[in-house]
């Protein structure tokens, strides 16, 4: 046998590999609602993407290492604290369900808040977003973040410069704070082109499972490419500090952008393997004189499949 067929850790990718296709096609599977017209037109759009294989077995591999930090988060204490800023369609929702796909919600929980309301755009601006801050033991995924005022808040008006400027002049001092907490911050822009948001927004509209994704934001977006452009550079000159840097994934190759994602978020929290106690399934204990009760037909779902 072969060294690699020898290896457990091997052994067990390959199961997991065969046990997870499934369950991994299905997400990846969006093209079948597109017109075959629009499919070539992407591919040969992308002719260096990155192939399945690899992308599921390296994806794999880094789930498991995600599940490592999760073990650490837990046995440590440790809060970590994610942002996923980006162009609209740059595939950072993507990016949060494969980090999240198989940890447990208990820990590792995504935050995506809504339009502030009337009171909350009284309140101080980062009032909002402290509540969902991790406590110990605990992975937020930020699913854009406090950065809507640098950004969509900025450019679409429903800020004043005063309060952009105010922003910029108290975000560095509220991370700083955060990070002397004890929380590890980590701060992720997603990065496309502007020829392939126009391809990923043409084929949400021609995708009946994706057009809910386009909001009048998002097409707004497109009109404001260059106003989004200079908001954002104006965001990392303004906050882009030692204590949390800005990260920058390149996104056009989605299976690229995740890979790479993970693989760095990973080498920016010092976890380590947490030992675990071996698990045994314990005997069912059985009584004699138990009857199981017939249930009425009527409490079980129809077998239409």
């Amino acid at each position: 046998m072969t060294k690699e067929t020898n290896d457990p850790s091997m052994e067990w990718l390959e199961a997991e590999l065969e046990d997870s296709l499934d369950e991994d096609i299905e997400i990846e599977f969006s093209e079948p609602m597109l017109s075959m017209e629009i499919r070539k037109i992407y591919k040969d759009q992308h002719p260096d993407m990155l192939d399945r294989q690899t992308y599921f077995r390296n994806l794999l591999r880094l789930q498991a290492e995600l599940i490592k930090v999760q073990d650490w988060v837990e046995h440590t204490g440790a809060k970590v604290c994610i942002l996923m800023e980006g162009r609209d369609s740059a595939g950072k929702g993507g990016v949060i369900k494969r980090i999240t796909q198989r940890l447990n919600p208990r820990v590792a929980r995504v935050v995506a808040l809504p339009a502030p309301s009337r009171r909350e755009q009284s309140q101080w601006y980062f009032q909002r977003y402290v509540p969902h801050l991790p406590a110990g033991g605990e992975i937020v995924l930020f699913d854009r973040s406090w950065y809507n005022r640098a950004g969509v808040e900025r450019v679409m008006g429903f800020a004043t410069d005063d309060q952009v400027e105010q922003f910029f002049q108290d975000v560095p001092e509220f991370e700083r704070m955060l990070v002397r907490s004890g929380i590890i911050l980590l701060k992720y822009w997603f990065s496309i082109t502007d020829e392939e948001q126009q391809m990923r927004f043409l084929m949400r509209i021609h995708d009946p499972m994706k057009q809910w994704k386009l909001s009048p934001m998002d097409l707004e977006s497109r009109i404001r490419w260059e106003q989004y452009t200079k908001a954002k550079e104006a965001m990392f000159e303004r906050t882009n500090i030692p204590e949390a840097p800005w990260y920058i994934v390149e996104g056009n190759d989605k299976k690229r952008e995740r890979l790479n994602c993970i693989e760095h978020l990973l080498s920016k929290i010092p976890y380590s393997d947490v030992p675990h106690e071996k698990v045994t399934l314990p005997d069912r204990k059985y009584n004699p004189d138990y009857e199981r009760r017939v249930l009425p037909d009527e409490l079980y779902v129809p077998k239409v499949y």
